[in-house]
Formats: structure tokens, sequence, C-alpha cells
């Protein structure tokens, strides 16, 4: 098997191998997300609501990790 640029080559008839393969090069690259990114426009000021809401919610989870756990008795 072999890899060339986004093509594998497969010598040894083992195609499942081969598709990992594909599948973990095609992920590393990060093509699968910018396709996925390119599917619909989002307009520049709802990918910077976005961004803030997930920021946002970050925030809200860590301060949550840090309370201390309300006492049972």
């Amino acid at each position: 098997m072999m890899i060339k640029g986004r093509t594998i080559i497969n010598t040894d008839g083992n195609t499942e191998k081969a598709l990992r393969k594909f599948k973990k090069l095609i992920n590393d690259i990060g093509m699968l997300q910018e396709v996925r990114e390119r599917q619909e426009f989002v307009k520049p000021t709802i990918r910077r609501k976005l961004a803030k809401n997930q920021a946002v919610r970050r925030w809200k989870k860590y301060l949550r990790d840090q309370e201390l756990p309300k006492k049972m008795f």
C-alpha cells in the first residue's frame, strides 16, 4: 500500500485497510472539515455570533466545573 498525495494505491488487495488509511489521510489534512464548511455560506456576523456563543458556553462550563459540590446534609 502506497500513499501518494491524496491517493492511496492498494497493492495487497485489502480494501478495508486502504479505506481506513484514506479516511485518516483526509481527516488529517482537514479536507473533510473544509468541505463541510463550504456546503453553505455563513455570513460573517452569524459566524461571530456563533463563536461568541461557544465561548460563553465554554466559560459557563469552566465556572460550573470550578464550583464545590453541594452538601447533601
